[in-house]
């Protein structure tokens, strides 16, 4: 409950006061002086004298209650201005078939994948999308609040669902597609790969510039070590099979992706690393937004001003008519 106009609630302050003239009147009115009240004391006092303050209770009550209902009690909630971080952020994931190089633990994109799902539940009001590349790039996820939506997009990815390559300038001008609309005053894209840029229409520094045109931020990180590595493989002629797969994570130009858009480069060699990475670029992006909730009241000062019109007239029936039926 809060008071609309709690002003005259300090009218209650006065109330002490006015009790006090009340008894102090009383007792300055005209007496008769005794030798000895010990014979008075056995006379057993009449019931009036022993509610002659209830009216004046009742009227104290009485103004209380309208002093109350004057300051307008109201239920519900109203306008909050609430300060919290909010920032657009589009997450690129390389799903390349070199992210089942088991170099981390278990394999490379199920790290990232764990790395990023602990990303996301660290985040508060922020809204993320996801972009999945390999050859090609598409949206898996677009901008949401639904965090659990997002992870439930997150979890069953897997190398293979598009077509083979690394398009790292097809990820990046994807996620800038999506971030183009925002309002939002920081717009980041996290792209995570451990190749080189070899497939896509687009050039990675072309896409870059777009990206600055857009003021959106690259965060780049390049996961795992450079040589030659087996993964085994599901082929539908030959079944399940082990192949060799050379790791080349192109630094250089990862670095300039960054530079160029005002993010950080990160490498990352292994799980652990790579969960720092990503509590690093939780902690530097954080922008302080404002918002505002909008509430209903309801107002409730009837029941405080029926309550004093009831003891009011309680007030006039025992003054005018109970206590003066009693004995004296």
């Amino acid at each position: 409950m809060r008071f609309a106009d709690p002003y005259p609630l300090l009218l209650l302050f006065l109330l002490p006061l006015w009790a006090y003239w009340h008894l102090h009147r009383r007792r300055r009115t005209p007496s008769l002086t005794f030798s000895s009240l010990k014979a008075m004391r056995e006379i057993p006092r009449p019931a009036a004298a022993k509610l002659a303050h209830l009216p004046f209770a009742l009227r104290v009550a009485a103004v209380t209650l309208l002093i109350v209902a004057l300051a307008r009690p109201q239920t519900g909630a109203g306008m909050q201005e609430i300060k919290s971080h909010g920032i657009d952020i589009m997450l690129a994931l390389d799903t390349s078939t070199s992210m089942d190089i088991m170099d981390m633990n278990p394999s490379r994109i199920e790290a990232a994948k764990t790395a990023m799902l602990r990303f996301i539940s660290n985040r508060k009001n922020d809204r993320m999308g996801l972009v999945v590349f390999a050859g090609t790039s598409f949206t898996k996820c677009p901008l949401t609040l639904d965090y659990g939506v997002l992870a439930s997009f997150i979890v069953p990815l897997s190398s293979g669902i598009v077509e083979d390559g690394t398009a790292i300038g097809m990820a990046i001008a994807t996620g800038v597609n999506r971030l183009k609309e925002s309002k939002a005053k920081s717009r980041i894209i996290i792209l995570l790969t451990d190749g080189m840029n070899n497939r896509g229409l687009i050039d990675p520094m072309t896409a870059t510039d777009l990206a600055v045109s857009e003021k959106v931020k690259i965060y780049t990180i390049g996961v795992g070590s450079r040589g030659l590595f087996y993964i085994q493989v599901e082929d539908s002629k030959y079944g399940r099979r082990t192949i060799p797969v050379q790791s080349d994570i192109d630094d250089e130009l990862l670095k300039k992706i960054a530079a160029k858009s005002g993010g950080m480069y990160f490498a990352a060699k292994d799980e652990k690393e790579l969960a720092r990475i990503y509590d690093e670029i939780d902690r530097l992006e954080k922008s302080e937004i404002k918002s505002k909730i909008y509430y209903e009241y309801t107002e409730r000062f009837a029941p405080f001003a029926l309550g004093a019109l009831l003891l009011l007239s309680l007030e006039w029936l025992a003054a005018k008519k109970f206590l003066r039926s009693l004995p004296e």
